[in-house]
């Protein structure tokens, strides 16, 4: 920790906020996928990428 800090030029409570909070940020984003793919296997709505874009009328 103390090498961490002293190479970025910050305190040792600086540092460790730092990891915490990535940490944190690390735990919301797995949260965040885990509830998106939950909704995506739910959802009766799934197409393939050309029934897409025939929907949306791109060629």
């Amino acid at each position: 920790m103390n090498r961490y800090a002293e190479h970025n030029d910050i305190t040792d409570s600086e540092a460790m906020r730092k990891v915490i909070f990535e940490r944190i940020e690390d735990q919301f984003d797995i949260f965040l996928y885990e509830k998106a793919f939950g909704e995506y296997e739910n959802s009766a709505n799934l197409y393939t990428l050309t029934e897409a874009k025939a929907i949306l009328g791109i060629e």
